[in-house]
């Protein structure tokens, strides 16, 4: 393979690999704690992703989504000096897993096979992600489920500052 390969390829993962990693740990995970916005948004009993980010065009909705992706932009400066290309596949593809994770809503339901893939390279499949939609405390990572555990410990973390904080603030 060419080094133009390699970078293509590289960029695209780093893309997918970092914008989930800042998502997970700066955002939703922090969102879960400390605000309501996401938590009603994606985690209220009316939630249905065709109906609320399609069909409604709800701009809380819109809001939330892009306050999602915001961490994947941020690196397109420099990983575009690697590959252009290589940017433009990951944003597509964190765009398609977007979409993707999200067909449970319509009854959809993965294959075996690709279920077997993305296990092996853990990537959260859409069954995965309605785990957490049910439950918010469980299966975060939106693209790798990897970001699962330390994302739990972080939540729990946040969580006791938050309580810390509250306890000092009452006296």
């Amino acid at each position: 393979m060419t080094l133009s390969v390699f970078n293509t390829i590289g960029a695209s993962l780093l893309l997918l690999l970092l914008g989930d990693f800042i998502s997970t740990f700066l955002y939703h995970v922090p969102e879960h704690v400390f605000g309501k916005f996401h938590s009603v948004v994606h985690h209220g009993k009316n939630r249905n992703f065709l109906h609320y980010a399609v069909l409604s065009r709800n701009p809380l909705v819109l809001l939330d989504g892009f306050l999602g992706a915001l961490p994947y932009f941020i690196f397109i400066p420099w990983l575009w000096q690697l590959s252009p290309v290589g940017t433009i596949i990951g944003l597509a593809l964190g765009e398609f897993h977007v979409v993707w994770r999200h067909v449970t809503a319509t009854g959809h339901i993965t294959p075996q096979w690709i279920q077997t893939f993305c296990d092996a390279c853990y990537i959260t499949t859409p069954e995965r992600h309605w785990q957490h939609h049910k439950n918010a405390n469980i299966a975060f990572g939106d693209i790798f489920n990897f970001y699962d555990a330390p994302a739990r410990r972080w939540l729990h973390w946040l969580r006791h500052i938050k309580r810390r904080y509250r306890r000092l603030a009452m006296n």
